[in-house]
C-alpha cells in the first residue's frame, strides 16, 4: 500500500521492500526534503488477515484455534487471548487449579520460546557482530560458526519452550489444549519428568543470556542514545504490581512515571483505548483516548512491563530487574535497545516459573473442567504475548 498523500515537503522516496528479520510482510518508507533530511517514515504493514470476518458464523469453541493461526511465532498467546474469551462467553469466571497452572505453563513456554528466537536468531548477530559488520556474517550462521556455544544455547532455549507447548497441546505450533471452562487433557507425570530433567540447565542458560545482554548494554553506551524514545506505557500486572503475563489488571504510565491508570479491568478497556486507522497500512494505530491522537500513543512489551512492574515473583528476575532499574537511575529506562535485556529478565521469569509449577503437584492433576454457566453475548480476553497486551474481543 503507498501513501495516500505524501507530505507536501517530501522530493525524494526511500522504500525497503521487504524488511527482514521480522515474522510477517512489511516494508518502511522513507521521504526526504530537498537536503536528504528524513521528515517522514512510515512502517506499512502490507498483509490483510481477516481473521475478524472469517470467524463469523463458526461455532465459538473452534474460535481461539482460528485465531492462533494469527502468527506462526506466537500462536499459543492469540490461543489463550481467545481462550479466555470463550471461558467468558460459557459463563466460565474460575477455572480449576490444574487448568488454571496448565495455562499459565503453556503460556510461560510460549514466551521462553518466542524471547529465545527473538535474542538469539534475529538480534544477536547485530551485538555480537557489530552494527557495521558485514551483513553476510550478520545472522544466524554466522553466529553458529563465530559463537557456537552462544547459539546452541539460544537453540535449546527456544527447544525448551516448544517440548512444553508440545506436551500440553500435542503440536509445537498451532496445537489444541484450550476448551470453554478448562483444558483438554492431563500432563502426565512421565511429559513432567521428562521436563524436569532439563529444568536446570535452562535455569543456567537463561541467567547467561541475560548476564549477556547486561554487558552489551553497560558496555556501549552508545546504545542509550540510538532511538531513544521517551513514551507512555502500557501492561498488565497483578494485583500487587508484579509482573504478569497471563491474568491482571492494566495499568498505563507516562514517561516520566507518573500513573495514568492502575488496575484498570480489562474488560472495560474500550473506555481507554481507541484505534485509530491510516490509509497506508493495514495496521491498526492505538492509543490512550484520554491523552488523544497526538500525545496518547504508548509502548508495550517487555520494556513496557518492567517498567510498569513494582516487583517480580521469582527471585533471580527479581534482582535483574532491580539492576535494570538501577541503570536507568530509578527512573524508567526509555532506551530502545532495552527492550532485548528487559526480554533476558521475562525469560529468566519464565524458567523460574517453569521450575516452580514443574515441581507443583496440581500440574498433573485431572480436574481440568468447571461447570459452565449462563452464556454472555460477549467476552473479552486479554493476555501479555511476548511483543505486548494482546487483546481478543
Amino acid at each position: 500500500m503507498e501513501p495516500d498523500h505524501p507530505s507536501p515537503l517530501a522530493t525524494r522516496r526511500i522504500a525497503i521492500d521487504p524488511i527482514t528479520r521480522v515474522e510477517g510482510h512489511g516494508k518502511i518508507t522513507l521521504l526526504l526534503d530537498d537536503n536528504n533530511h528524513i521528515i517522514e517514515a512510515r512502517l506499512h504493514i502490507v498483509e490483510f488477515r481477516g481473521f475478524e470476518k472469517f470467524i463469523q458464523g463458526r461455532p465459538y469453541w473452534e474460535v481461539p484455534f482460528f485465531v492462533q493461526r494469527l502468527c506462526g511465532i506466537c500462536p499459543v498467546s492469540h490461543q489463550l487471548a481467545a481462550a479466555k474469551a470463550v471461558d467468558q462467553i460459557v459463563g466460565v469466571r474460575q477455572l480449576t487449579p490444574t487448568a488454571t497452572k496448565l495455562r499459565r505453563l503453556l503460556h510461560f513456554g510460549q514466551i521462553l520460546q518466542s524471547h529465545a528466537l527473538h535474542f538469539f536468531h534475529l538480534s544477536s548477530p547485530d551485538f555480537l557482530f557489530g552494527f557495521g559488520s558485514d551483513p553476510l556474517q550478520r545472522n544466524i550462521a554466522g553466529v553458529l560458526e563465530q559463537y557456537p556455544e552462544i547459539a546452541l544455547k539460544g537453540v535449546k532455549l527456544r527447544k525448551f519452550g516448544q517440548q512444553i507447548i508440545e506436551a500440553i497441546t500435542g503440536k509445537r505450533i498451532h496445537g489444541t489444549g484450550t476448551v470453554p471452562g478448562g483444558m483438554n487433557k492431563p500432563l502426565t507425570i512421565s511429559q513432567r519428568d521428562a521436563l524436569l530433567a532439563d529444568i536446570d540447565n535452562i535455569l543456567q542458560w537463561s541467567q547467561e543470556a541475560l548476564a549477556l545482554n547486561e554487558q552489551i548494554h553497560t558496555a556501549h553506551l552508545e546504545h542509550r542514545d540510538f532511538g531513544t524514545l521517551h513514551s507512555n506505557y502500557l501492561s498488565m500486572t497483578g494485583a500487587n504490581g508484579e509482573l504478569e503475563f497471563y491474568h491482571g489488571g492494566l495499568r498505563a504510565r507516562y514517561a516520566d512515571g507518573a500513573p495514568i491508570f492502575d488496575q484498570f479491568d480489562y474488560c472495560d478497556y474500550q473506555q481507554m483505548l481507541r484505534e485509530e486507522v491510516r490509509p497506508w497500512s493495514y495496521m491498526k494505530f492505538p492509543y490512550l483516548s484520554a491523552l488523544g491522537i497526538e500525545q496518547g500513543w504508548y509502548r508495550v512489551g517487555p520494556l513496557a512491563r518492567i517498567n510498569n512492574c513494582d516487583t517480580i515473583s521469582t527471585p533471580v528476575a527479581e534482582m535483574a530487574r532491580q539492576r535494570f532499574k538501577a541503570f536507568g537511575q530509578g527512573g524508567l529506562v526509555h532506551d530502545t535497545l532495552a527492550y532485548h535485556s528487559a526480554r533476558m529478565i521475562e525469560l529468566l521469569h519464565c524458567t523460574e516459573s517453569i521450575h516452580a509449577l514443574l515441581h507443583d503437584a496440581d500440574i498433573t492433576g485431572t480436574e481440568l473442567m468447571v461447570e459452565k454457566g449462563e452464556h454472555q453475548p460477549q467476552g473479552i480476553g486479554v493476555i501479555e504475548a511476548p511483543r505486548g497486551t494482546l487483546f481478543h474481543h
